[in-house]
């Protein structure tokens, strides 16, 4: 039986791990907005060096589906903790050297091509992190609180986006000169503190049981294919599952900030809305996340679906009002009840989807078919606002992707009342 220490030690694990993760993309996003345009890019045309920016930005998503496979393979063949050292020492070696990395007036154009091969290189960690992180913390968990622990997992992104935002804050204080030339870096060295913490708990940290258990009895030496023969159908859900969880926010960051400088609100007034949002987040995950271990994982993922798509609506009428209050609290309430509802439940539902010995690849599947129809979500939802002038296209969009994800949770719970999951 896996001791309370090792179950412990694994959910830090995970939480340092996802926290490292988005630290890292947070801080790219910070800084591509901010800084990148002008230090890795021709000075003489801003438009190119913002696009090449937020350009680099995308590539890192296109390189982490391949992480994912190469990483789910890894996890099933050689064990989630090998996996888990190497997703963790790329992630920072990555985030460490663009903090070294100089710029176009002293390297040229590989300045840009070597931020955008950096970029390239945390994408494709992150792609293996995220399911090795969850499995780290379901399967050393006991089954009647595999939802907290698991939710743990989760909770890195609110605490990873938490450090990111307090890290660019602080530095940005720095006089303009200051800032410009050396005080941007030093966010991306400071990832060198998380990832040596990163380090020694997951040095410290057993392979489960279960996975030990299974390994010995059902070894897979090519786990991605035989994901595809044998779990086809969970897979499918799994990846149908993912898609109101990973869209829903998309739509109340990345969309909700564009629309609301269209509208006129403040940017401050947004990020700051953005932040305390992440807070609530994090707390609430781990709330449902517990939840699920008393009343099952369909109910509370269902009700974040709901929750998620039957507030959209509401949460746009509230960023128009011009109130700071409803704004901040339009934020908080919709990432903070419907998507942790979903977050926090998500890792012990997709773990229970699947045999032990085939998780790691299982997820990363089904991760990465999610992720690439979601990628498109926010250019869908600006098209359809500026071809029809109004929010209710952007509110079906979430409608109907919420509806796929209800009919797919559905049926995954029928699956797992065949497979049997601790709850739900």
């Amino acid at each position: 039986m896996t001791s309370a220490t090792q179950r412990h030690r694994a959910a830090a694990a995970a939480t340092v791990g996802n926290a490292l993760q988005f630290y890292d993309f947070f801080l790219y996003a910070t800084a591509a907005a901010l800084v990148f345009k002008s230090q890795f890019f021709p000075s003489t045309n801003p438009i190119v060096g913002t696009l090449g920016a937020f350009a680099g930005y995308a590539v890192g998503f296109v390189s982490r589906p391949l992480g994912g496979v190469v990483f789910g393979h890894i996890g099933d063949r050689f064990g989630r903790k090998i996996t888990l050292t190497w997703t963790l020492g790329l992630m920072g070696l990555a985030t460490f050297a663009i903090g070294l990395l100089p710029g176009y007036a002293r390297i040229g154009p590989a300045a840009p091509a070597l931020l955008v091969l950096l970029r390239l290189l945390q994408g494709f960690a992150a792609g293996g992190e995220w399911g090795g992180g969850i499995l780290m913390a379901t399967e050393n968990a006991p089954p009647h609180r595999r939802g907290l622990f698991g939710a743990w997992s989760q909770a890195g992104v609110g605490i990873g986006f938490i450090l990111a935002s307090g890290a660019f804050s602080l530095v940005h204080r720095l006089d303009a000169a200051a800032f410009l030339a050396w005080g941007w870096r030093l966010p991306f060295l400071a990832s060198v503190v998380v990832v040596a913490v990163g380090f020694v708990i997951r040095w410290r940290v057993d392979e489960s049981e279960e996975f030990l258990a299974a390994e010995s009895r059902d070894p897979h030496s090519h786990p991605v294919r035989d994901v595809l023969r044998r779990h086809p159908w969970p897979l499918a859900l799994a990846g149908g599952v993912l898609l109101a969880e990973m869209t829903g926010p998309l739509l109340t960051t990345t969309f909700a900030l564009a629309y609301g400088s269209l509208r006129g609100v403040d940017s401050g007034l947004m990020l700051t809305a953005v932040t305390i949002s992440m807070v609530a987040d994090t707390v609430m995950m781990l709330v449902f996340g517990a939840l699920s271990d008393r009343i099952g994982r369909v109910p509370v993922f269902g009700f974040g679906i709901v929750a998620m798509t039957l507030g959209m609506y509401p949460f746009f009428m509230a960023m128009s009002s011009g109130s700071p209050l409803v704004v901040i609290a339009a934020f908080a309430a919709i990432n903070g009840i419907g998507h942790a509802a979903m977050v926090g439940t998500e890792p012990a539902l997709l773990t229970e989807l699947f045999p032990a010995a085939l998780r790691s690849s299982a997820l990363a599947l089904a991760q990465s078919v999610a992720s690439v129809l979601v990628g498109f979500v926010p250019l869908a939802a600006t098209s359809l606002y500026y071809a029809t002038g109004s929010i209710l296209a952007v509110v079906g969009l979430m409608g109907a992707v919420g509806a796929i994800s209800l009919a797919a949770l559905l049926a995954a719970g029928r699956v797992l009342g065949v497979t049997r999951s601790p709850a739900g």
